[in-house]
């Protein structure tokens, strides 16, 4: 029989597991010079403290059910999606630019890898306050928590086939990516990642750590936002397509999609 934990006792075990895993990936991007995996292996390991969450939460088996399926199905998407971009190309440009820095620096590149496993429990805040509502019935608010998961993993996985479309055609090269959802946001994807995290928050409706799940959207907005999302991006495609992406800037909204701006 599985032991039900405490939240913190559920958080501190996802934790060490993505020490673990963040450390293997460590290990493996040394020898081959591309750090890429840190965010395949970050994907996977918070469907892994999700499912955990799941597995030894103390609230209802609704909750935890839905909780397992929503994060888990969404884990995967994710995950495997940026596995085949990490194995289809070179290393992403913001590890690349690191690299320039710090060359093989082994204590920079764990700090890296480590940094990100540390992400992990932070992030799994929503899935233990899931993990322990004690509703065992449909509620409104978890048929609308479907719903927002539903929209916001086909918009995400939308966005990412379309990006990986115009990217596929070598006559797109140096071109800024207008097609389809990316002409009304520079970063449809990322809107899309932000609103999948409300899902938690209406699971966690009635739980008494329900309050834990508003760090997912909350935590997701900052880091997008500010500091490892669109800063990185943006600038990466400055360098890369110049007046071009310059232009995409001035014309399109950032991350909330709304109509272009007409350029004169």
């Amino acid at each position: 029989m599985i032991p039900t934990l405490s939240p913190w006792q559920q958080l501190l075990l996802a934790w060490l597991l993505a020490v673990l895993a963040q450390a293997v990936a460590w290990a493996w991007q040394q020898r081959h010079a591309n750090a890429g995996l840190v965010d395949v292996v970050w994907s996977y390991s918070l469907g892994a403290a999700a499912l955990l969450a799941a597995l030894t939460g103390a609230g209802a088996v609704l909750p935890r059910v839905l909780l397992a399926l929503l994060a888990g199905v969404w884990s995967l998407r994710l995950g495997t999606h940026i596995l085949r971009r990490f194995r289809a190309e070179n290393e992403d440009g913001r590890y690349a630019a690191l690299r320039a820095r710090w060359g093989a620096s082994p204590g920079k590149w764990l700090a890296l890898f480590q940094l990100q496993a540390l992400l992990v429990p932070l992030f799994a805040l929503p899935f233990v306050a899931v993990a322990g509502n004690p509703q065992p019935h449909w509620h409104p608010a978890f048929i609308a928590a479907i719903a927002v998961w539903a929209v916001a993993v086909a918009g995400e996985a939308l966005a990412d086939a379309q990006l990986a479309r115009f990217r596929a055609d070598p006559g797109n090269r140096g071109r800024t990516c207008r097609a389809g959802l990316w002409r009304y946001s520079r970063h449809p994807n990322y809107f899309f990642e932000w609103l999948h995290w409300f899902a938690y928050v209406l699971l966690a409706v009635g739980a008494p750590l329900g309050w834990l799940a508003w760090a997912g959207p909350l935590v997701m907005y900052v880091f997008l936002r500010w500091i490892s999302g669109i800063p990185w991006t943006e600038q990466q495609a400055l360098r890369h397509r110049g007046e071009d992406y310059a232009r995409y800037q001035r014309s399109t909204p950032m991350l909330f999609p709304w109509f272009p701006k007409e350029e004169r």
